[in-house]
């Protein structure tokens, strides 16, 4: 962490524990019949990267979901069907970001959309009393508001500058490949984060006070 000045920090993954089985599951027990070739089909016809990015709407989403689950099925069905790969905030780990918020500029960058935002802070709400994620960072960014998504190179640099940020002093941390080498090309120092390691591994109690 020497010269380190700045953190940013993926979110699921890393913050939020997340099982993406979870939601082809609950898709698939509310009819459709091959949940990861139709994702794979969205996301050849870019449909989750516009969702992620905001141009594609909540309500333009689920319509095209009709489109491949029964008749019968609501929209609050779908929903909460997307929003199963969702888990839990490790006390831990929000208690590790305290720590360093003390000594680091905190950074959140997440690819994600308008339900998956709702859903994650109604879990933070429910389970630790806490009403948002982003009261952890100096700011949070979310790619559906900010309209680029990582690996693209516009993702990180709106972060580094709109904070001022020296691309050299500030740690990235994601548990995705291409996200890393996205930010490796901006002159980001960075950290993949592998299963089964998490942040705890990386931050001992030395680097945190």
């Amino acid at each position: 962490m020497q010269g380190i000045k700045n953190i940013i920090f993926d979110l699921g993954g890393v913050i939020l524990n997340i099982n993406y089985q979870l939601t082809r599951t609950a898709f698939e027990a509310l009819g459709v019949k091959d949940f990861n070739s139709l994702y794979s089909q969205f996301h050849g016809s870019d449909l989750f990267n516009s969702l992620e990015t905001g141009h594609v709407t909540t309500e333009e989403f689920l319509a095209e979901m009709h489109q491949h689950v029964p008749a019968t099925v609501t929209d609050e069905q779908i929903v909460a069907a997307w929003n199963a790969m969702l888990l839990d905030f490790p006390l831990q780990r929000l208690q590790l970001l305290q720590q360093l918020r003390q000594h680091y500029n905190l950074y959140l960058l997440s690819n994600t959309n308008a339900i998956h935002l709702d859903a994650f802070n109604r879990i933070l709400q429910e389970s630790r009393g806490i009403p948002s994620l982003g009261g952890f960072f100096d700011r949070a960014y979310y790619s559906h508001v900010m309209g680029y998504r990582k690996p693209d190179k516009e993702c990180y640099q709106v972060v580094l500058d709109e904070n001022g940020l020296v691309a050299e002093e500030t740690l990235f941390i994601d548990d995705t490949l291409p996200n890393i080498e996205g930010a490796k090309a901006v002159g980001l120092q960075t950290i993949h984060l592998q299963s089964p390691k998490t942040i705890m591994d990386i931050f001992r109690p030395k680097s945190a006070v």
